[in-house]
């Protein structure tokens, strides 16, 4: 089926564009209406809609800039605590023990307890 009528596709200037999406931020106005009060396919106003959205970041971003961040310094390391390494043996049973020498007398009444 064939018809006798060229389909053109309808070409609207930027200023009818602009007037259609304005009327449509209008707070409670509809798109559908909108579009249909001036003879338009609601679909065409959704893309003018989407292109809008979609062309608006390019036109508003910013150069780049190096912000510097303060940052705490870091903490010194404390050195490590010096260690008791013992190694003790019974029979067939082998024990080595690290013990911090800050709880030396710690590790002496230790020792002794076992060894009795």
């Amino acid at each position: 089926m064939t018809s006798d009528k060229a389909e053109t596709r309808r070409r609207y200037s930027r200023d009818f564009k602009a007037q259609v999406m304005a009327e449509c931020d209008v707070p409670g106005a509809s798109v559908a209406k909108v579009a249909m009060s001036h003879g338009i396919n609601t679909n065409v106003v959704h893309g003018w809609r989407k292109l809008t959205r979609t062309a608006a970041p390019a036109a508003i971003t910013r150069q780049q800039e190096f912000i510097p961040i303060p940052l705490p310094q870091p903490a010194e390391r404390a050195a490590p605590e010096r260690c008791i390494e013992a190694e003790l043996r019974r029979g067939a049973l082998t024990m080595k023990i690290t013990w911090p020498t800050s709880a030396t007398a710690d590790f002496a009444a230790w020792t002794r307890e076992l060894l009795r």
